[in-house]
């Protein structure tokens, strides 16, 4: 099921899903840590979220290229979501940390720069992209796109 890769993309806990669905907090657990669900509790589910049994029931999360949330993407974000480092899911730990690694090489360049001018051209090269890739990241903040591991505070306990 992927019915946690759904209630991320809508950035809602599972409390805020338990509440919309009339479910207990701990069957939303146990149903995104795999186990079967009820059908009343599919029901329940997709009647909170919007959306199909048979899209609850899908075992991969696939990114519909037809539909309004995807058209409605700035162009960049697309390529962003085609190039993001050859993944699936866009995490933003991965962005900042590419992010950061462009702007120390661009920092490093420019210092050399001193000595070589090619290098200060590659620094200044190094800097654009890095503020580039930051522009990048606050679009992906903006659109909500990352799927970064968010541990819930209830998962952890029983």
């Amino acid at each position: 099921m992927i019915l946690k890769e759904i209630r991320l993309s809508r950035h809602l806990s599972q409390e805020q899903l338990a509440e919309m669905s009339g479910l207990n907090v701990r069957t939303i657990q146990r149903i995104e840590s795999g186990t079967n669900a009820s059908m009343e509790s599919k029901k329940c589910l997709a009647a909170a979220l919007d959306v199909t049994i048979e899209l609850l029931e899908q075992e991969h999360f696939m990114i519909d290229k037809q539909s309004d949330n995807w058209q409605q993407l700035p162009l960049l974000l697309k390529i962003w979501f085609v190039i993001n480092y050859l993944q699936r899911r866009p995490s933003r730990k991965v962005a900042q940390r590419i992010e950061v690694m462009s702007h120390i090489t661009g920092f490093v360049f420019c210092c050399a720069g001193v000595i070589s001018e090619p290098a200060l051209i590659g620094g200044l090269i190094m800097l654009a992209t890095a503020y580039l890739l930051y522009f990048l990241k606050w679009q992906g903040d903006k659109y909500g796109i990352w799927y970064d591991h968010v541990v819930e505070p209830d998962a952890t306990q029983e």
